[in-house]
């Protein structure tokens, strides 16, 4: 009995021992596998760009190896010079600006042409990105025309996309001044060709991406968007262009009803009681996702599609048309602000639609890139036009402050100055 006690002993000591060891082991896999997913997220993540306030973050951010998959794949430029040039701080640039509203008046719409309205100051205009770990090399205009010659570049989304291709004009007037060769009198699209160097640029009006048509001749801010059928006014036309940049934000707020499969499946602010509320975030997603399915239907195409991330306002005191103005007069620091709420949302929703593009277009071909500029624009709050986009006896009832535009010159040039440094990596 006593050997048998102690037989049985030990096999059962033994069956332990093998079983701790298999759930040791399981339990050291567990946590390597978990190292090795989040370490590269927990290296490369702008933190920066979540708020430590905000209780809804968790539970809208991508899967885990989404940003860091964005980096790898799409960023290149921080791979090669081991420096994210989307991190960083705004400092002081006494030299700039490098045009003025004078010498660019022909380029730059009265909205943003904030010196000739009256703004008093002009220290926004003398701040550069300086990024953590290396530098950003102000827009050299010469270098950005030997590079595209023989190219062409499209901008397509909204008012802010048109506002960086004015700040493009601008910063090329130093070498050249380009022709316009629109074959529309739409001033919202124009094309313009640069016959020296034999490079094309022009902006798409398209400001929801797809189609989109008036929900009620009665209501003409109502519009109907059908989330799954490109725009073609310019999806039928980009195939003529060797490089695109997307971009789409502020229209999304405004009321409209949502189609996909010509059936009526949702609304946001329609006040139909009839029709589910799905929101904005809903369509802005989707939007995004039939613009790069548009892109991604294109055959041979070397260009380079660049998604340019959304610009946040900086309404304070109220909302637009409740008061609301930009009167701050210098940039946030890096800490001193965080992305949050609503900008946080659509940020996320269009990282996550990226990724599955940039995933289907590797399949093709096709590269695409993130010119991520939310985080860098949200600590701008001094670039904005506000009450100097028009004349001071305009009626205020017709004219709210503008803080969602960019003052030209001002902060939206750097936007060029990633432009350039990320073409000179990729061509």
């Amino acid at each position: 009995m006593k050997v048998h006690f102690i037989d049985f002993s030990y096999g059962k000591q033994k069956t332990l021992q093998n079983t701790s060891i298999v759930v040791l082991a399981g339990v050291v896999l567990t946590f390597l596998t978990i190292v090795f997913l989040y370490y590269p997220l927990l290296l490369d993540y702008p933190f920066s760009l979540i708020s430590s306030s905000s209780q809804s973050s968790s539970s809208i951010l991508p899967p885990p190896s989404s940003p860091s998959n964005v980096r790898e794949e799409s960023r290149r430029v921080d791979v090669k010079k081991n420096c994210n040039i989307f991190a960083g701080e705004w400092i002081p640039n006494p030299e700039a600006p490098y045009y003025t509203n004078d010498t660019c008046e022909w380029a730059i719409y009265d909205h943003q042409n904030c010196m000739k309205y009256g703004r008093p100051d002009s220290d926004f205009m003398k701040w550069r990105w300086k990024p953590n770990d290396c530098e950003l090399p102000i827009f050299d205009p010469s270098k950005f025309l030997d590079l595209v010659k023989g190219k062409s570049l499209a901008f397509v989304g909204d008012s802010v996309a048109r506002n960086q291709m004015q700040s493009l004009l601008c910063l090329l007037s130093k070498v050249e001044y380009p022709v316009d060769v629109s074959k529309s009198p739409d001033e919202q699209s124009r094309t313009w060709q640069y016959t020296n160097h034999n490079f094309t640029v022009a902006n798409f009006w398209s400001p929801y991406l797809v189609k989109v048509s008036e929900a009620d001749p009665m209501f003409p801010s109502l519009f109907s968007l059908y989330l799954d059928e490109f725009d073609d006014s310019w999806t039928s036309k980009i195939h003529e262009f060797d490089h695109v940049i997307i971009s789409a934000g502020h229209w999304f707020f405004r009321p409209a009803k949502y189609f996909e499969d010509n059936q009526l499946v949702g609304c946001h602010y329609c006040t139909d009681k009839n029709v589910t509320e799905l929101g904005m975030y809903y369509s802005y997603g989707k939007a995004f996702r039939t613009a790069f399915r548009a892109i991604n239907s294109l055959k041979n195409s070397k260009g380079i599609t660049f998604l340019r991330t959304f610009a946040p306002s900086h309404f304070e005191n109220g909302e637009w048309n409740k008061g609301g103005d930009c009167v701050r007069r210098k940039p946030f620091k890096s800490n001193e602000t965080r992305l949050s709420g609503t900008d946080l949302e659509l940020y996320m929703a269009q990282v996550r639609e990226f990724k599955v593009a940039e995933s289907e277009g590797l399949k093709r071909g096709l590269k695409f890139r993130l010119l991520d500029t939310t985080n860098i624009m949200l600590l701008r709050p001094d670039g904005h036009p506000s009450q100097y986009g028009h004349l001071p006896e305009a009626n205020t009832t017709t004219w709210h402050r503008d803080c969602v535009h960019w003052c030209l010159p001002g902060p939206i040039d750097t936007w060029n100055d990633f432009l350039l440094e990320m073409l000179n990596i990729e061509l």
